[in-house]
């Protein structure tokens, strides 16, 4: 055999040998698998030096959100700062990525940092970074500091606010409770010729509702619909909230009919509104009747749904009915607290209903998510 067969031969070899390299769906699963938060840095860093895992914001965001849940700060300090080594940062669109991940992690003061780094690297910034470093102030609830960075930056900028910049500075007065100024920048809106969006509008009418704001709530509502600007189901939901907060869920539950006549379908957030209205008002029978419809609906009743029906019905005598949904909170996996379900044990025994509370505890102990350690009075 020739001595240039040989090397063919060899190289040939070495080729197939070689290790195909990993998808980026494979990378993915890797990481969402990884529970190691020191080792899942550690490969997300060396994942990063792939071009196109670099374009997919979906695992960075993943990747940070569960960073911030455990409160490794630090953990995504190193991981974003690593982000910079790349040409990408030149470019606004990534940069502004890093930017707002820091902010929805609360840490404003480096996401500031890459929003003046930008400058230094010659990547541009329009208001597209000045929306991103906006929203990093709210996020990161420095609500004052989105007042002042709108106030300033425009004019060192040269850009021109848009309608997402007037409705993060409008999220931002109504997070720092300021309703009239929230309201006012409605007027700046119509001087600049910036038409609000049902965004604007929402914004609003969930601060109001969600304060004991009402009646100025409703005022709001007459100036969308004179602006042309169709409520959509969030704005409904708000207004059904602010029914609850004043005590009138009769009227709420009228206008969630009126919606189903019209072909407008409530979600899981219209029915708890309902049910907390009625819960404020002590009416178990209409909460549980909202409830049930909640269900029959297809919507899927949330934490806050049971932890809100579940003690009120304890309190109002009806252990059976608490037995029932706590019954669904297993079905249905969801998380809850053993200061939830306990009373509910504690409530069936002294009913006499031994066997439901017998099987609420073997329930809560010997689930496959979460084991909750509730105890039958007579363990103790």
């Amino acid at each position: 055999m020739s001595f240039c067969r040989l090397l063919r031969r060899a190289f040939s070899t070495a080729t197939a040998t070689q290790p195909k390299p990993k998808s980026i769906r494979a990378i993915s699963e890797d990481l969402y698998r990884e529970r190691n938060l020191k080792l899942l840095v550690r490969k997300f860093k060396e994942s990063s030096e792939i071009y196109r895992f670099r374009t997919k914001s979906s695992i960075y965001e993943e990747t940070v959100r569960r960073l911030g849940t455990a409160k490794r700060f630090n953990a995504i300090e190193e991981m974003l700062e690593h982000q910079k080594k790349y040409p990408d940062f030149a470019d606004e669109g990534f940069a502004v990525r890093i930017l707002s991940l820091y902010g929805k992690a609360g840490m404003f003061d480096n996401a500031q940092k890459v929003f003046d780094e930008m400058l230094e690297r010659n990547c541009a910034r329009t208001v597209l970074s000045f929306n991103a470093l906006m929203g990093a102030c709210v996020n990161s609830k420095r609500f004052d500091m989105a007042v002042k960075i709108f106030k300033e930056v425009p004019e060192k900028l040269s850009v021109e606010p848009d309608l997402v910049s007037y409705n993060i500075l409008i999220k931002a007065f109504c997070k720092m409770g300021s309703f009239d100024s929230a309201v006012s920048v409605l007027e700046k809106m119509e001087k600049k010729g910036v038409k609000p969006d049902v965004i604007t509008f929402n914004t609003i009418l969930d601060c109001l509702c969600g304060n004991q704001g009402f009646s100025d709530a409703e005022k709001i509502w007459g100036v969308m619909v004179e602006k042309d600007v169709i409520p959509d189901i969030r704005s409904y939901n708000a207004k059904l909230m602010g029914l609850a907060l004043e005590k009138r869920s009769k009227e709420g539950a009228e206008l969630v009919e009126e919606l189903r006549s019209r072909g407008v379908e409530p979600d899981v957030f219209s029915f708890n509104a309902l049910i907390k209205g009625f819960v404020g008002e002590g009416n178990l029978e209409e909460a549980k009747r909202w409830y049930g419809e909640l269900v029959k609906s297809g919507c899927a009743p949330v934490k806050w749904t049971f932890e809100t029906l579940v003690p009120f019905a304890c309190e109002k005598g009806d252990v059976e009915y608490g037995f029932e949904l706590c019954k669904d909170v297993f079905q249905r996996r969801r998380l809850a607290s053993a200061s939830m379900l306990q009373p509910v044990v504690d409530g069936l025994v002294k009913a006499s209903m031994i066997e439901q509370a017998k099987e609420l505890v073997r329930l809560g102990n010997t689930n496959s998510y979460k084991r909750f350690n509730l105890k039958l009075p007579s363990d103790e």
